[in-house]
């Protein structure tokens, strides 16, 4: 009895030195909300665990792969001190094999069995040819038999020998073929696997506890493995009815952690990662030419862009005066310091020129460029200059930021949402709006054969929104894409709708009204075009239609304008407008002409 006490008095005292030592334990982290930002994500999680009075250390799991250590936040109880925080990354695969997986390991296995009865058969007639080869020396050697009988024999040896032979290559060529596909299965079962292998963040707490007990930890941190894109969907069944217009975003994440029946948030803004109070320094004006920054890498150096940047080449002027060479991107200008820069647009964003000049070409995983009429298609008249369309590689923290111009506006999404952490997109509705619109045609017949529907939106400034691409749905087809635009300073909001075949221009160049002159040192060319413009439609339209004549810069060059049936001259940039109105089956012409005059020992880009 005496022995008994004094085991139970050691284990009680044992017990008080371990609780005043503290612990150590590892629990699991549950994912509560998360604020998708357009790039970045703050998540918040709440762990529960078992604390014992005085010092402990304590692993929290199923943290985020990735994070920024400045902006973790772990607060609890007041009895519970947070004494220092540690982040480690675990690459850990996952137990649970994938559907696929499963089948291929499925394939493996049948195949293997299909081999080893392959095997079986190709040794069974090996021992059968063997044998049969046996049996016709034996025969061979022995006598007595007749012409006749030994003609049969050897018959019947070379028949049957024929046979196995045909038949033991047949089983040779299946072992080859299923061989070779049993090896591509077990490659794909090692990539599957490798794409089943996820990361996974942990952090580990040092915690000092005045009172051993269960407590709930709030944790919030912010990661660069997720953001957001919107995008559109606009729809109207004719020129006669308002616009609907659909909000929605694509949300992307890698974090390591599938968020499921999280409480969303979709956020304009950027996380804020310093703690530090903004102090102005001096604004200095300077000049800048983002182009001339990738220049070298994206075009000269880069070999491996060569093929996706569509009409990009090397051109050689006319050789004249003063004749250089220059590496020419249609649409997008010479790469020179004076030319007129096109619109980039970032992972679906337009980007301004300032921080599309912070981009770190390495990373850039492609880039496509558009010329003047691809380019206004799709985005408008302000891609006049061309586009650039860039995506950027995994990781776009280091590399994009969002222009100050947008609205800070947080999207929440009221059902929990479903987020695994594959890098693929996850639709979510954000809203919907019933909008007016005032419906005009347009065309640039220089830039493009085809006329667009325009929607222009006035009051578009109340519905928040950012740049993206948009899908038309018109009369109830799926016409294309285009791009909404928000940066406008302009009233109205002009959405591209598309092309509508059934309104067609032509632009043709009048022979018999152009000419070519000398005039002593002088040469005069006269230029005269026609724009025809008709309306096979049901209903009346208004269109408007665009033209130009060139403008001069050298006192030696001059121009003039002839003729422009009536049209709105700009006289700085020599743009043309007709706004006109065209009953069904309306034609209307239109008459441009002009003259230029120059040194006629010079040429010029009249074309």
């Amino acid at each position: 009895m005496k022995k008994f006490l004094s085991l139970l008095t050691t284990m009680y005292c044992f017990a008080i030195a371990s609780a005043a030592d503290g612990g150590n334990s590892t629990i699991k982290a549950g994912l509560t909300t998360v604020t998708v930002f357009r790039i970045g994500a703050e998540m918040n999680q709440l762990a529960t665990g078992d604390l014992l009075k005085g010092n402990n250390e304590l692993i929290i799991e199923n943290i985020s792969n990735s994070l920024d250590a400045n902006s973790i936040q772990v607060n609890c109880n007041g009895v519970v001190t947070v004494m220092g925080i540690e982040f480690n990354t675990d690459h850990l695969r996952n137990e649970i094999k994938t559907p696929i997986i499963k089948m291929l390991e499925d394939s493996v296995e049948n195949m293997n069995a299909s081999l080893d009865k392959i095997k079986t058969n190709i040794s069974i007639l090996n021992e059968l040819l063997a044998v049969l080869k046996a049996n016709k020396e034996i025969k061979g050697t022995q006598t007595g038999l007749s012409v006749a009988e030994l003609v049969k024999l050897m018959e019947y040896y070379k028949t049957k020998s024929f046979e196995l032979q045909n038949e033991l290559a047949s089983l040779h060529q299946k072992e080859k073929k299923l061989t070779l596909l049993a090896v591509k299965l077990s490659s794909q079962i090692e990539e599957e696997q490798k794409k089943n292998t996820r990361s996974s963040g942990k952090l580990i707490l040092q915690l000092n506890c005045a009172l051993a007990g269960k407590y709930d930890f709030n944790i919030s941190y912010v990661t660069p493995n997720a953001y957001w894109t919107p995008f559109y969907d606009l729809r109207a069944e004719s020129i006669a009815t308002s616009l609907k217009l659909i909000y929605r975003a694509k949300i992307f994440q890698t974090t390591g952690i599938d968020w499921k029946q999280v409480k969303l948030s979709l956020s304009t803004s950027a996380p804020s990662q310093t703690g530090n109070a903004p102090v102005f320094n001096a604004w200095f004006l300077s000049y800048i030419n983002p182009v001339n920054y990738l220049n070298k890498s994206l075009v000269l150096q880069n070999r491996e862009l060569q093929g996706r940047v569509a009409g990009a080449d090397a051109m050689k002027k006319e050789v004249f005066r003063d004749a250089e060479t220059s590496i020419q991107i249609r649409g997008y200008g010479s790469l020179k310091q004076n030319d007129d820069l096109p619109l980039y647009i970032v992972n679906g964003a337009v980007m301004n020129p300032e921080e599309f000049n912070k981009i770190n070409p390495a990373a850039i995983k492609n880039i496509e460029v558009l010329k003047d009429a691809a380019a206004t298609a799709i985005y408008g008249a302000r891609a006049g200059k061309g586009a650039v369309r860039v995506t950027l590689k995994d990781g776009l923290d280091d590399y994009i930021s969002v222009s100050d111009n947008e609205l800070d506006v947080t999207f929440d999404i009221d059902l929990p949402y479903d987020v695994p952490t594959n890098g693929k997109a996850q639709t979510a509705v954000l809203k919907q709006h019933e909008v007016s619109a005032n419906y005009t045609f347009y065309a640039v017949p220089k830039l493009d054969k085809d006329v667009f529907l325009l929607a222009e939106i006035a009051d578009w400034e109340k519905l928040n929104l950012l740049p993206g691409e948009a899908n038309i749905i018109f009369e109830g087809t799926y016409i294309g894409k285009s791009f909404i635009d928000p940066s406008s300073t302009r009233d109205t909001l002009n959405l591209t709708m598309g092309r509508d075949k059934r309104v067609v221009v032509k632009k043709e160049k009048l022979i018999d009204f152009s000419s070519v002159k000398f005039l002593g040192a002088n040469k005069k060319q006269i230029f005269t075009y026609e724009i025809t413009v008709k309306n096979n439609k049901k209903d009346a339209i208004d269109i408007m239609v665009k033209d130009q004549y060139p403008i001069s810069q050298d006192k030696e060059v001059d121009v003039e304008l002839l003729e422009s049936s009536a049209a709105l001259d700009n006289e700085e940039t020599g743009i043309l407008t007709w706004k006109l109105k065209l009953a069904p089956g309306e034609i209307k012409k239109l008459r441009i002409g002009y003259s230029v005059k120059y040194p006629k020992d010079k040429v010029l880009n009249l074309n």
